[in-house]
């Protein structure tokens, strides 16, 4: 794949990649600090409010790998589709980094909630 010429000369695509970059490793870092190895399945992974008393669902920490493996890959995929995008449309580059941007910041709010419940 052939990167365009003035793709990392746009202040916004740049500053989108490097939040995006920041928010990504943060998300990563925080998930792993948190994990410990020692615990089988004291992680709460779902809650449900209409299950009353059973409203937790506890599983291992494979679920939060998940999370750290989907932040890479959506880090991965906005920047190659914004890259791709670029050549035709640069207003779409940059919605589709804002929109990377989006997901990986709900991605650590709801990994930090779920985390926090333990």
């Amino acid at each position: 794949m052939q990167i365009p010429k003035n793709y990392f000369h746009d202040r916004w695509a740049l500053l989108l990649l490097t939040v995006n970059g920041f928010v990504a490793a943060l998300t990563s870092i925080l998930i792993l600090l948190r994990l410990d190895g020692s615990r089988a399945d004291s992680y709460i992974i779902t809650y449900r409010e209409n299950l009353g008393l059973n409203a937790f669902r506890s599983g291992t920490s494979l679920t939060f790998w998940a999370f750290v493996v989907f932040v890479v890959i959506l880090f991965a995929i906005s920047v190659l589709l914004s890259m791709r995008i670029y050549e035709h449309n640069r207003k779409y580059s940059v919605v589709i980094l804002a929109l990377g941007l989006l997901l990986l910041l709900l991605s650590l709010i709801v990994s930090n909630a779920l985390l926090v419940l333990r």
